[in-house]
């Protein structure tokens, strides 16, 4: 079967409602319905909503689990480079044959009805999980929490709240305590809630939404703490302390990952070597990933090359903190971001660990924010910019200006997903 069968099935999909994101559960109850409940067969279930390191966190814990021999289905989205990268069964990414078949049976399913890309290909994949043995699922929220198709799970094992930030405000609300409500909503009555470090407005809402719901709190900072200590992580809670190694993910703020990783996956009941799995072994791309291989860092065989895909203020500051404790080097950035984001809010801590910016519009994207637009809101952070007219012409012009800079490319996960396919 070719790899254009799914992708003429998720074209058709796109047309069935006129927006991208309408936020509400309507029309997944419906449609799960119609395909006979098959969030109710699901293996115990992990939720995850945050603003950031949701990806990271579910990467850790599926580390974690599968080191000690279970099967793990995996939910997650945007996907990079394929679709396949969404839908994990059983510890595989979904065959061509398996996601084309069930994309296909719900939309049949589906009727012709109005539903979201997002709800319609959520359903699919919990379709899919529920049809395939394993020992856990993990559920990674598309956006917000409480309306989000993921939301559909009446008693998971285990849900986990990551940082709560400012990110889409036109959705979720513009104060962190709306926010923070939002994606509060994945707490359910007597299921133990494992939260990683919040602000004290998003704190407030999330202990009062567990309050109502009878669910425990583990907290970081009041049930369990995680810290760096002689370059390695130290993590303890109530069943003791644990001296492990420091996150392969690099970053600062992926030790607040792990802290909510191991909080899980001690309260579950693993041991010191899923544990050490967990934080050692986790793979995810696009979040400070180093470029050797490939086409584009061929362009630059002297510089350094890195691809983050974090695109909003919190992630720009945890960005910004770990460029500051890398060997000192030139950094260069090239930079493309969608028109819904906090552009300077972003650029703003980058833009005092940076020489310069090469803004890029992400090609193939309806809403990305134009090079043009980019550049003018890094140069209003006192960070000087050049517009690019592609990621490779980006490239060009820093090897010649600066061959061994570190250079890299952030701002979105759909620029990190391009720069992936063209570097394949």
């Amino acid at each position: 079967m070719s790899a254009a069968t799914s992708d003429v099935i998720l074209e058709r999909m796109m047309s069935l409602h006129p927006k991208i994101i309408d936020l509400t559960l309507d029309r997944v109850w419906r449609l799960l319905e119609a395909l006979g409940n098959p969030q109710d067969d699901l293996p115990p279930v992990i939720h995850i909503a945050g603003t950031n390191g949701k990806g990271s966190t579910q990467a850790m814990i599926r580390a974690g689990l599968e080191a000690a021999g279970k099967r793990v289905h995996a939910y997650t989205s945007p996907h990079l480079a394929r679709f396949h990268e969404r839908i994990r069964l059983a510890g595989h990414l979904i065959s061509e044959a398996d996601l084309t078949a069930v994309l296909d049976e719900c939309y049949a399913a589906n009727g012709g009805e109005s539903i979201t890309y997002f709800e319609i290909t959520t359903c699919a994949a919990i379709l899919a999980m529920a049809r395939t043995p394993a020992d856990f699922t993990l559920l990674e929220v598309g956006l917000g929490g409480r309306l989000d198709a993921t939301n559909v799970i009446a008693k998971p094992a285990l849900t986990v709240i990551t940082p709560v930030s400012i990110d889409h405000e036109q959705f979720l609300g513009n104060t962190l305590a709306k926010i923070a409500g939002e994606k509060a909503g994945i707490i359910k009555r007597g299921v133990p809630c494992v939260v990683g470090p919040q602000p004290e407005e998003a704190l407030a809402v999330i202990e009062q939404v567990a309050a109502r719901n009878g669910a425990p709190l583990l907290a970081q900072g009041q049930h369990w703490h995680v810290s760096e200590e002689r370059e390695r992580l130290v993590f303890q809670d109530d069943n003791g302390l644990a001296d492990l190694p420091l996150p392969n993910l690099p970053g600062a703020h992926q030790l607040d990952n792990a802290g909510a990783a191991l909080a899980a996956l001690r309260h579950l009941g693993f041991d010191a070597a899923a544990q050490e799995a967990a934080v050692s072994q986790a793979q995810w791309p696009a979040r400070m990933q180093r470029l050797s291989e490939g086409p584009l860092p061929a362009l630059v065989p002297e510089a350094e090359l890195w691809l983050d895909g974090g695109h909003n203020a919190a992630a720009g500051e945890a960005l910004g903190r770990h460029l500051s404790r890398l060997p000192e080097r030139p950094t260069y950035l090239i930079c493309g971001m969608l028109n819904t984001k906090d552009v300077t809010g972003y650029l703003r801590p980058l833009g005092q660990v940076s020489e310069h910016l090469y803004a890029v519009s992400i090609p193939g994207e309806a809403n990305t924010l134009s090079a043009e637009a980019t550049a003018v809101a890094a140069q209003s952070v006192a960070l000087g910019a050049t517009v690019a007219a592609s990621v490779q012409d980006a490239l060009a012009q820093i090897a010649d200006k600066a061959p061994e800079a570190r250079i890299l490319i952030c701002g979105s996960l759909y620029l990190a997903g391009h720069v992936l396919r063209e570097n394949a």
